[in-house]
């Protein structure tokens, strides 16, 4: 394998199309290999490293030119063991890997930031909220929410699904969290400049994007707890300032309120672009999918697992941890590589092929253990929604140019997926009036 190939430098590669059977797994040179560098994700091939890792280094050590280090493990189970294991690898010193070597300041008050018996406390009243029964009011908004996002593409044509999938979790969080949609545009960009800051697209005059968007967001959460303070609402804003008889302090509810929209903005868009192209690219299930909507839901968990689109977290070693046939020694940071773990041949049958099919779809798109996505419900809901309109709405998808990656190690995505479809009928949407669509 060359530098190039490696680093990610020469052209772009969509990992997702890659067949794995057809790659010399030997030929990839893992003291080369950087999963650090956000641009690899991007430019590189992600997937064919993984795979090279799972089968012949399943605990793999990295050092960065500056001295930084970190393990990796990329096998199911050994990724369920860290996840899940609070005792042996804590969430305290930070969830990210471009946290590295800088512990969170948020520990202890942030939900990510937090190990159980604390976790458990700070989740246990949201996790009503974003339960099924706690969502049911909200799904005709999401619906409505889903229509008016699609609305780009009623001429038919090319259209951009990156930046209207980008507004989807906006949408959808706002419900939740009570948003005036004035305050969107903001807090979509700032919330992907957090999730995504080494990506070109959130480059900023002066700073640091992942500066300027903490202090946007902390800023109107800050001012959003001084506004409700003693108003009332069920919404989850005030269900933290009061949770408790008002346990939780300014900073935590501030820190929290930014950690549920962060969480909603990194998975469901790219989700959604992952899945549509993988649609795009093969119009036979497209059709099938769309022909039979009960296949919905089972379309929805493979373009969970096939996306993986939050692709990695951090946790760090309580204590010496034999794992994957290795150690770690206590104190070490280890990163663990969900979009690896969703393509383990030993638990997925088949593993690179895209198949809505699938039985028994155990993947870790949401996470595993303790930290298991607050929203995944609200996800599950929101893409099931999305995907019964999209696939009643468009009768043709395919590609319209190449899709750009997002230069990110932790969310695996799209920045731009071009699209060309062809309406297949005309709707009569939420506002009553009756859009006629192109056939």
């Amino acid at each position: 394998m060359s530098h190039d190939e490696t680093h990610g430098g020469g052209a772009a590669v969509d990992p997702n199309r890659v067949n794995l059977n057809r790659v010399d797994l030997n030929r990839v040179d893992l003291s080369r290999v950087n999963l650090f560098d956000p641009r690899f994700h991007a430019t590189g091939d992600p997937h064919r490293v993984w795979a090279a890792m799972r089968e012949r280094a399943p605990l793999h050590r990295q050092e960065l030119p500056d001295g930084r280090s970190f393990w990796s493990v990329t096998r199911y189970h050994d990724v369920c063991r860290v996840l899940g294991e609070h005792r042996e690898f804590t969430s305290e010193r930070g969830s990210l890997l471009h946290q590295l070597g800088t512990d969170d300041a948020a520990s202890g008050l942030l939900l990510v930031a937090t190990d159980p018996p604390r976790h458990t406390e700070l989740r246990r009243p949201l996790n009503r909220m974003f339960s099924a029964a706690g969502l049911a009011a909200t799904r005709e908004r999401i619906r409505a929410a889903v229509r008016g996002i699609l609305t780009p593409a009623l001429d038919g044509g090319e259209w951009d699904l990156a930046e209207c999938a980008a507004k989807l979790p906006m949408a959808v969080a706002a419900q939740v969290m009570d948003i005036p949609e004035e305050f969107w545009p903001d807090l979509v960009a700032w919330s992907a400049m957090a999730a995504s800051p080494e990506d070109p697209a959130h480059a900023v005059p002066h700073g640091s994007p992942l500066l300027v968007a903490h202090h946007g967001l902390f800023d109107y959460f800050s001012r959003e707890f001084d506004r409700r303070s003693g108003t009332p609402g069920d919404d989850a804003i005030r269900l933290l300032m009061t949770m408790r008889g008002g346990e939780l302090s300014r900073e935590e509810v501030v820190v929290n309120c930014y950690s549920v929209l962060l969480g909603a903005n990194a998975t469901t868009p790219h989700t959604v672009t992952g899945t549509l192209l993988a649609l795009a690219e093969r119009p036979w299930i497209y059709r099938r999918a769309a022909a039979e909507p009960a296949a919905i839901p089972g379309l929805v968990e493979e373009g969970l697992r096939w996306s993986s689109a939050a692709s990695c977290f951090l946790r760090h070693a309580v204590r010496d941890v034999e794992i994957a046939g290795g150690l770690v020694p206590a104190g070490d940071p280890v990163a663990v590589w969900i979009g690896s773990a969703n393509r383990d041949a030993t638990v997925f049958r088949d593993p690179d092929s895209f198949d809505p099919t699938r039985g028994d779809n155990r993947h870790l798109a949401f996470g595993f253990g303790p930290h298991y996505c607050l929203g995944a419900t609200m996800a599950r809901i929101t893409l099931r929604i999305f995907f019964e309109e999209f696939l009643g709405f468009f009768g043709e998808v395919e590609p319209a140019g190449e899709p750009v990656r997002l230069a990110s190690n932790f969310v695996s995505g799209h920045t731009r997926v071009p699209l060309r479809t062809r309406v297949r009928r005309s709707l009569a949407w939420h506002t009553g009036e009756r859009i006629e669509a192109p056939c």
